[in-house]
């Protein structure tokens, strides 16, 4: 049934070997079920609830893309987006948790159309490859400053906006450690890297009297708290669109790279270039992103993490299959993820940060036009906790410095389009 469906042989894998990559890719990103409640439970959101939909939401999404697509991608929220969500909409533009859903499910029901339409190219194609990039750095940059935050490294200042906290704290300390053995760990390419610092730490937290130990594992926490909470009247307000607009452009962004990434990996990427199945890996992402918002969390989106799974020797859907599984099964460890505390999971953000300013290198740093707006771009994300400004401004300027400096012909008409929609709502709202 396996070989029939998945097509094992033909993608040169075997039964064994997906099960192994597939348990490889959910050490890889299992700190996701730890961090997400963590980070929307500062919302407001219940967080046990968060858990919940945290689990089922990645296993739905990822069911979809190993059964549909079959694809050995795995699906979860969205690292910066989830961050964007609490940071940027919640606290900084003050909108309610249940707006912010309502956003989420509208740019999933915008990708869903947009992947139907098979317009993904075009719209993929406008945005340059150096806005991309400083898009990618912009978050990482974003989620290094809310890590170094919940770590106790950087606290606020009256006199110079932030200033370096106590870092003879035990927090600080235990935060500081986990972020060293995280990178050594993947340096040695020891699989599960992140999720063994984040429970090291807690571990060693517990064991100190840092943070109290809730136990291991009880029934699965009710769902009820952010269940259908969306508030899509709320949501379709004007204010909103540029959020929805955010979230929308980072998960398309997101998820082609990770495609592209993991596809060639994979070795799926065929001899004309072209990704096979694409639109269903695309469909599989919306229809993720939807359902995670009816269930009460951020933007769920594929995982470069699967390519950790790929590197393990999975190539098909069932790598997918056996995630999805596994995320099932972690719904009973709500007390383990109650245990974990900020100073845990902050040096997995900020290890992921590391990973996503990565992009800066990809920037031609030879030509003003394209580096200037670049730098602008990923550092107005962090600076003003909005993902939405940085891409804003990031367009708005690119446009500009363009225009005026003679290359209108390497501008797209729908970059020119959102540069002028983006500059309409600085000057409106």
């Amino acid at each position: 049934m396996f070989e029939r469906y998945f097509q094992l042989s033909a993608n040169g894998t075997t039964i064994r070997t997906e099960v192994v990559a597939g348990c490889t890719t959910f050490l890889t990103m299992a700190y996701i079920m730890f961090v997400n409640p963590l980070i929307l439970g500062d919302a407001g959101m219940d967080r046990g609830a968060v858990f919940v939909a945290t689990c089922i939401g990645t296993a739905i999404g990822t069911l979809i893309m190993g059964l549909y697509a079959n694809y050995p991608l795995a699906l979860a929220p969205g690292m910066g987006l989830n961050a964007y969500f609490t940071y940027g909409v919640v606290k900084g533009m003050h909108f309610s948790w249940e707006i912010a859903l309502g956003a989420v499910f509208i740019s999933g029901i915008l990708f869903l159309i947009l992947s139907l339409l098979r317009l993904r190219e075009w719209i993929v194609d406008a945005i340059p490859q150096s806005l991309k990039m400083a898009i990618s750095a912009g978050i990482g940059l974003f989620l290094g400053i809310i890590a170094l935050k919940n770590a106790g490294i950087v606290v606020g200042s009256p006199d110079t906006l932030v200033t370096l906290g106590d870092l003879k704290a035990a927090p600080t300390l235990l935060a500081v450690l986990g972020f060293v053995a995280i990178a050594a760990l993947d340096a040695r390419r020891v699989p599960g890297a992140i999720i063994i610092a984040v429970l090291g730490v807690t571990a060693l937290g517990v064991a100190f009297g840092v943070s109290p130990f809730a136990g291991i594992a009880a029934p699965p926490p009710s769902l009820a708290p952010t269940f259908l909470k969306l508030d899509l009247a709320g949501a379709l307000n004007l204010g909103v669109v540029v959020i929805i607009f955010a979230f929308f452009f980072v998960d398309l962004f997101d998820n082609t790279g990770t495609l592209v990434g993991v596809a060639h990996r994979a070795g799926m990427i065929g001899p004309d270039g072209k990704i096979p199945r694409l639109n269903r890996v695309l469909i599989a992402d919306s229809a993720a992103t939807i359902c995670g918002s009816l269930l009460g969390t951020s933007t769920v989106t594929s995982y470069i993490e699967s390519a950790a799974g790929v590197r393990a020797g999975g190539r098909t859907g069932l790598v997918a299959v056996v995630v999805a599984i596994l995320f099932l099964l972690s719904l009973f460890l709500s007390p383990l993820a109650g245990t974990v505390a900020a100073y845990a999971t902050a040096p997995a953000l900020l290890y992921v940060a590391c990973l996503m300013t990565r992009g800066l290198v990809d920037i031609d740093w030879e030509d003003v036009t394209e580096y200037a707006p670049a730098v602008v771009t990923a550092l107005v994300m962090p600076l003003t906790f909005s993902i939405a400004n940085g891409i804003a401004l990031g367009f708005i300027l690119y446009v500009g410095v363009k225009l005026l400096s003679g290359k209108i012909r390497s501008l797209s008409p729908a970059l020119v389009i959102l540069a002028l929609l983006f500059l309409i709502k600085f000057a409106v709202l």
